[in-house]
């Protein structure tokens, strides 16, 4: 994952020029994008347009499909080759990426190399952007991405769909919340220590929870706007469980009317979980499993990053 705790303060360098906020020493401004990686796109594509998201570009040269609702992008990576390795040759769809929008992209990725993380080689192809990228969890990637306003990635690397709404509403006031991250047992610390090194993160009181599913620990990022922060829960397995599998396992969604929104979802074919343990109520609700796999948990949130 990382050496950084290897490290003393005494051998790391000063802050970047470009970073005056010591609690947001990346320039941290939201999440870019979140990408799956499948080998059945078509089948991981009807359960996104489920949930509002609609496809709407095609990356040039691999095959790659943008789907995108309000300010949420979700890319479904089918090229061949990176599908399979993210999935470690699994059939269901992973989580394989996340994007990270910064302040300064190269900027950065040097500052969390220098404490310690992990680089993951790009190779970008002709008329194609250089995205850097470490290591996350489970063999994931996590990208820096500083075009992301007027002129944004997706204007090089993808082709829009003709005809085709580029930025489609949000389906009852959606936005991203959080990720959850399955960790193996006791490794809280660790990943608690990776976050806050290297993003600035901070730990939110065992008290203070959100959702039906409050398990693990919350740590809520650090933004340049408020509203673009966003959350990461870690959950270790059950006792007496062993599970040392490490993974993003799903994207939670906040909205400012749970009970509303499930209806809307519903009415597009969404199911949820509604059980004794895990049901729909004000504070949020959870989709039932997806493809093996994916799965969304709603969660209050009045406004992004709340």
């Amino acid at each position: 994952m990382s050496d950084f705790l290897t490290k003393t303060a005494v051998s790391r360098e000063p802050l970047q020029a470009s970073f005056s906020d010591a609690s947001n020493p990346i320039g941290l401004d939201g999440m870019e994008f979140i990408e799956y990686a499948t080998s059945k796109p078509q089948a991981l594509g009807q359960v996104l347009e489920m949930m509002g998201f609609r496809p709407i570009a095609r990356h040039r040269s691999r095959e790659v499909l943008l789907y995108r609702q309000g300010d949420m992008n979700i890319v479904v990576n089918a090229h061949p080759d990176e599908a399979r390795a993210a999935s470690h040759g699994s059939e269901v769809p992973s989580i394989s990426a996340v994007a990270l929008r910064v302040r300064d992209a190269r900027a950065a990725y040097g500052y969390v190399l220098e404490r310690g993380a992990w680089e993951v080689p790009t190779h970008a192809e002709v008329m194609e952007l250089n995205i850097p990228a470490i290591h996350g969890a489970g063999g994931s990637r996590i990208y820096f991405v500083d075009r992301y306003k007027e002129f944004s990635i997706y204007d090089v690397d993808f082709v829009p769909i003709p005809t085709v709404d580029q930025y489609p509403p949000a389906t009852a006031g959606i936005h991203f919340f959080g990720i959850v991250q399955y960790i193996g047992a006791d490794r809280s610390y660790d990943w608690i220590e990776f976050y806050t090194e290297l993003f600035g993160t901070q730990l939110i009181p065992d008290e203070e929870r959100y959702g039906i599913m409050p398990k693990g620990k919350l740590l809520r990022t650090p933004a340049l706007a408020p509203a673009n922060r966003f959350m990461l829960q870690l959950i270790e397995p059950e006792p007496n469980v062993y599970d040392a599998t490490e993974r993003l396992q799903r994207i939670g969604l906040g909205v400012p009317d749970v009970l509303a929104a499930v209806r809307a979802f519903r009415a597009l074919g969404v199911e949820f979980v509604e059980t004794e343990a895990a049901h729909t109520e004000a504070r949020g609700a959870i989709t039932k499993t997806y493809l093996g796999s994916v799965v969304f948990e709603l969660v209050h949130s009045d406004a992004p990053g709340a």
